[in-house]
């Protein structure tokens, strides 16, 4: 992805016809569009070919499972037109190796999971996030996902994965995470979801995201 604006919209809407009205307000204040399961799931995987149009689109299908169906399933994602999808680490080094040679293959982009941005995700997955991140960079994946609700968590998993890998991070807006703190921590892109999708002026919402992230990195340089 090119890093423009630094910021990815999570569109969690259920109807497509809102998806691509949203989707068609933020483009060009948006890297990115991710979009998960509960869409993908609700209009069918061929909301990701309607989408494209606006933005590149992130399939944020959590994939863990063992590498073969690993595979299959990142092939139906970017033939239905996805340009990286986000996987779990925690299956192990083979499991991350399919989706990586295949993103490889495609010339595509993986994102793979370290810790997610709710408060549950510290019960069981800081203690493997670091792991998990020594893991991505070890298997050349695209980059990693780290939570903007904990900027302290950014900073050390950057310092793991080093400059060569990019750091996607939700949890900005509705869950309390700063789009400032998280680039200043060492995120490439923020993503934003319910702030954006929710509101009632989605474009002008993502200009105001933008904005702070531009004057975070000039006063930063």
């Amino acid at each position: 992805m090119e890093k423009n604006t630094r910021l990815i919209l999570a569109l969690d809407v259920l109807d497509s016809d809102e998806a691509i009205r949203i989707s068609k307000a933020v483009a060009g204040h948006v890297d990115a569009i991710k979009v998960g399961y509960p869409l993908v799931l609700a209009s069918g995987l061929q909301i990701i070919e309607k989408l494209v149009k606006y933005a590149p689109i992130i399939a944020d299908f959590k994939v863990a499972d063992i590498p073969n169906t690993n595979r299959l399933i990142c092939e139906q994602v970017f033939d239905a037109g996805a340009d990286a999808v986000i996987v779990q680490g925690f299956t192990g080094h083979d499991s991350l190796e399919a989706c990586v040679e295949l993103a490889r293959e495609r010339k595509k982009d993986i994102f793979v999971v370290t810790e997610m941005s709710h408060p549950g995700a510290l019960d069981l997955m800081q203690e493997a996030g670091k792991a998990i991140a020594k893991m991505a960079a070890d298997q050349c994946a695209s980059g990693v996902v780290a939570p903007a609700t904990r900027p302290e968590r950014v900073k050390q998993i950057r310092r793991i994965i080093g400059e060569e890998l990019a750091i996607i991070s939700p949890g900005v807006g509705a869950q309390g995470g700063s789009a400032s703190d998280a680039i200043m921590a060492g995120t490439d892109w923020v993503i934003v979801g319910r702030s954006l999708y929710q509101s009632a002026d989605p474009a002008g919402a993502a200009a105001g995201i933008v904005r702070e992230i531009k004057k975070v990195i000039k006063d930063s340089s």
